[in-house]
């Protein structure tokens, strides 16, 4: 099983998750194996630049950052300045609230 497929399951049903990612896309925001909790995006109209949210893009699942926005999309890049793309708000499954770096 993915890092993230439990965590996408409890976000879908309203619940708050936590994740262990692992990579360095996200340093030093996010250490490879943080812990990292998230909170369901039940409000994607208040999603902001700098939010750190769990995504689906592209077929692939991040734990990356809102990079910008505009008024119906996201767009999503790693804490490396590389830009993976835009998705719909609603798009997002969960947001960052707490994140302890090994």
């Amino acid at each position: 099983m993915a890092w993230f497929t439990q965590a996408v399951q409890q976000l879908a049903a309203g619940q708050q998750a936590t994740v262990r990612p692992t990579g360095n896309s996200m340093t030093p925001k996010v250490m490879s194996k943080a812990t990292v909790t998230l909170r369901p995006n039940s409000d994607p109209a208040g999603l902001k630049a700098g939010d750190i949210v769990l995504v689906k893009i592209k077929g692939t699942v991040y734990l990356h950052l809102i990079s910008a926005t505009d008024k119906q999309r996201v767009q999503i890049s790693n804490n490396k300045g590389r830009v993976n793309g835009w998705v719909p708000r609603t798009s997002v499954f969960g947001v960052a609230t707490k994140i302890i770096n090994p």
